[in-house]
């Protein structure tokens, strides 16, 4: 209670702070589509079902193969809490499987999982068909096609508004650029970790595109190609997932006993870092001004790329006085990590 009551009285004045990694909402529902209801059709979506699951986690095209799912694939239904038909067109097949069953299922299978808690990333999608060129924007219809393999790939995207401004600043030069920064001063009203640009063609019938992902100092970058729009957009958000996942998860064996001293927090700040820490087992040990420390299980690498979400810096943070009546016994020894806003 007297921590709580400490962070109370943390400086309120940035209430309104943006918060940019986003945790995944429905990570562990999937919807595929079917073509019938019969068993076989069913049992086919339910395996289907499987494999995105273990990408969305994993966001490695390698796991699939992984020897330990075959008995996970000779019976899914071990890690379904339900499943229900949605009328379509297209019909589909709406799987809900059970966090702490297939969690612990993928993880005895020896795979690593990515968690809920990912980086909130700002699409400039721009296609270019014989009708012309368009940006696709939050409110317009070709918007709900991305939505849906974000969704489907297990990230959180987010579109610009797409007005006058921003249709004059998301130009083929802009988004081929190596560094992004005509874009950034459109972006940073929406408060995002990363920036993705996608320039998508339609020629002889399909589509391709080049794409183009900034996440803090580094950059990514692919192409992809699809029947329709609809492929197109998951081949792009596919590969951004695979490209950013192994950012976020640890090998097996790397994560270690952690104390993370964090510097400049304030009540909505302490808010983010409970998000972004929760995968780590973390404990709050200490409060002390504006100095918050955890002890964590995670590797340093690891940490490192969750806390950047939150535009954290590795360093020596400013000296902070301790109150001693706050004082709690640390882990043995362990490595010190500090960070600070």
């Amino acid at each position: 209670m007297r921590v709580i009551a400490r962070l109370l009285v943390v400086s309120l004045s940035l209430l309104c702070l943006p918060l940019a990694a986003q945790t995944v909402s429905g990570l562990y529902q999937v919807r595929e589509a079917v073509a019938s209801q019969q068993p076989d059709e069913r049992n086919a979506a339910l395996n289907r079902a499987l494999d995105t699951l273990v990408l969305r986690l994993t966001g490695d095209p390698q796991a699939l193969q992984n020897p330990g799912l075959a008995a996970l694939r000779a019976d899914p239904q071990q890690l379904i809490s339900r499943y229900a038909y949605e009328v379509g067109p297209p019909q589909v097949l709406l799987v809900e499987f059970d966090p702490v069953s297939a969690e612990r299922s993928l993880r005895q299978a020896g795979l690593v999982l990515w968690g809920a808690n990912r980086p909130a990333i700002l699409a400039w999608w721009l296609n270019d068909s014989s009708e012309g060129s368009a940006l696709v924007g939050d409110a317009q219809p070709a918007a709900a096609v991305l939505r849906s393999a974000a969704e489907l790939r297990g990230l959180p995207l987010s579109l610009p508004l797409a007005d006058l401004d921003e249709q004059l600043v998301a130009i083929p030069e802009n988004l081929a650029a190596n560094q992004p920064e005509a874009l950034q001063p459109a972006s940073a009203r929406y408060g995002a970790d990363a920036l993705l640009t996608v320039q998508a063609r339609e020629a002889d019938g399909q589509w391709q595109a080049q794409w183009r992902l900034w996440l803090g100092d580094t950059r990514e970058q692919g192409s992809a190609q699809g029947a329709d729009q609809q492929a197109l957009a998951d081949a792009v958000l596919l590969a951004v997932s695979q490209r950013l996942a192994p950012r976020f998860v640890s090998q097996p064996g790397a994560a270690q006993a952690l104390q993370v001293q964090v510097q400049g927090a304030n009540l909505p700040r302490y808010a983010q870092l409970q998000g972004l820490l929760a995968p780590f087992a973390a404990r709050l040990q200490r409060v002390a001004g504006q100095q918050l420390v955890y002890s964590v299980n995670a590797s340093p690498e690891q940490l490192r790329a969750q806390l950047a979400l939150a535009g954290l810096q590795e360093g020596p943070a400013p000296a902070a006085a301790v109150d001693p009546a706050l004082a709690v016994p640390a882990v043995a020894n362990p490595a010190v990590l500090q960070f600070h806003w």
